[in-house]
């Protein structure tokens, strides 16, 4: 049995886990025990299978898929997931409206800022500020606890803020280190487009934006979307560990292979 299965959601418990997160791919678990959620589903289909099997899951014991938006590392796997096992997909218009997803044979739609439900578990989709169709992020609600997914966004909004404020565990983006991505090896376009208000949030912004959501009720914090190129994870912890006190025991860090085990929020 992996540290991954043994760890395994009880029901009446809401838990969380990173499959991988990265420029190649992002998927975070959601469960209470009862309702598993996939938040973006970013590897390919044998990928995906083997990382879910590494958490004791087949993928028809998806509930559904809930999708941010429509780039690459988000949604690689969700049509051939929806196609082979017959998983539920949420989106929003606007990401459908790419086309880059293909059939989706059990399709619901997502409102932006409309709460909607799967089963026991309580999702509110927020729009964020990224370089997408109509992108979203998600709050999903169980067990009188909450969690925030927070990646993909330019810049940490006003209303991004408050529909994050007193989340109980965090997945948020740390993507890039502002000197490392500087000097590294994207072109002069791809730089401003990364660092602008519609592209990806930086260490420093991601420290600067969780003073206002709540620190003492944090359980979790796990720093995700991590560039290959332009950060470590050494320095998005340096930029996280002194607003914790130096308790590092609530910050993790979801890298593209590794991922981060069940955790479970008390």
């Amino acid at each position: 049995m992996t540290e991954q299965e043994a760890a395994a959601p009880r029901r009446g418990r809401l838990q969380f886990a990173s499959l991988g997160s990265g420029s190649k791919g992002n998927a975070t678990l959601v469960s209470d025990g009862e309702t598993h959620l996939l938040v973006d589903c970013g590897f390919g289909l044998r990928e995906t299978e083997r990382r879910l099997a590494d958490f004791g899951l087949h993928p028809r014991q998806l509930d559904a898929v809930l999708v941010t938006h429509e780039h690459g590392d988000h949604i690689r796997g969700v049509g051939p997931l929806a196609r082979r096992h017959g998983v539920a997909i949420y989106l929003t218009p606007g990401t459908w409206a790419s086309g880059r997803l293909g059939e989706l044979p059990r399709r619901h739609w997502i409102t932006p800022q409309q709460r909607f439900a799967v089963k026991g578990l309580i999702i509110d989709p927020v729009t964020v500020p990224h370089d997408a169709r109509e992108p979203v992020q998600f709050r999903v609600q169980g067990s009188e606890r909450s969690l925030g997914v927070l990646t993909d966004l330019g810049h940490p909004t006003d209303h991004v803020a408050e529909a994050f404020a007193g989340c109980d565990a965090l997945v948020l983006e740390c993507n890039h280190d502002v000197q490392m991505l500087a000097e590294g090896p994207y072109p002069p376009r791809l730089k401003r487009r990364v660092a602008g208000d519609w592209g990806h949030l930086a260490n420093v912004q991601a420290a600067a934006l969780l003073p206002r959501l709540g620190l003492d009720r944090l359980q979790h914090i796990v720093c995700s979307h991590l560039s290959e190129h332009n950060n470590r994870p050494e320095l998005a912890r340096e930029a996280l560990v002194p607003l914790l006190d130096g308790d590092e025991s609530r910050l993790r860090v979801s890298c593209q292979e590794a991922g981060v085990a069940w955790q479970a929020i008390g």
